[in-house]
C-alpha cells in the first residue's frame, strides 16, 4: 500500500487537478496516460521525458525489476516507488482497477481506463482512501 503521508496524498490530488484543468491526456502515451501524469507530478519531469524513460507501456515498465534486489531497472519507476507507491498500485492506476479505491468512487460505476474524467475520479477516491487511513 502507498505510504500514508501527506506528500503521496497531495501528489494524487495535484495530478487529478491538472487533468481536470485540461492537461494533455492520452491513455496510449506513456508520458500522458494515467501513470504518466502521476509520474510527472512525482518526478517533476516532462511528458516527453517520462515517455522516453518508460520506453513502452507502464504495465511492462513496472515489471522490470531485479528479482534478487527488487530494485527498479528504470529510474522513473524507482522514483515513484521511493516516493511511496507500489508497483501494483501503479498498475491498478493505469487500469483503474483497485477494488478498494473503486469502493470510494461516487456512484461506484464502472470506470473507463482511458477517460480523463474517470481518472480524476479514481485519483481523488484514492487520495480520500489514504486520508481516511491516516486518521
Amino acid at each position: 500500500m502507498a505510504k500514508l503521508n501527506r506528500q503521496v496524498i497531495e501528489a494524487l490530488r495535484t495530478t487529478a487537478k491538472r487533468l481536470q484543468d485540461g492537461a494533455e491526456y492520452q491513455w496510449g502515451h506513456a508520458g500522458a496516460c494515467n501513470c504518466g501524469h502521476l509520474a510527472q507530478t512525482v518526478t517533476q519531469r516532462s511528458q516527453r521525458e517520462i515517455y522516453t524513460m518508460v520506453n513502452g507501456e507502464w504495465s511492462e515498465h513496472l515489471n522490470d525489476y531485479c528479482p534478487i534486489t527488487g530494485h527498479a531497472v528504470e529510474d522513473v519507476a524507482a522514483q515513484m516507488i521511493a516516493f511511496g507507491f507500489t508497483p501494483s498500485e501503479l498498475t491498478d492506476l493505469e487500469w483503474l482497477g483497485d477494488p478498494r479505491v473503486l469502493e470510494r468512487v461516487p456512484g461506484r460505476r464502472h470506470l473507463r481506463r482511458n477517460d480523463r474524467n474517470d481518472v480524476v475520479l479514481y485519483l481523488r477516491a484514492w487520495a480520500e482512501m489514504l486520508e481516511a487511513q491516516r486518521a
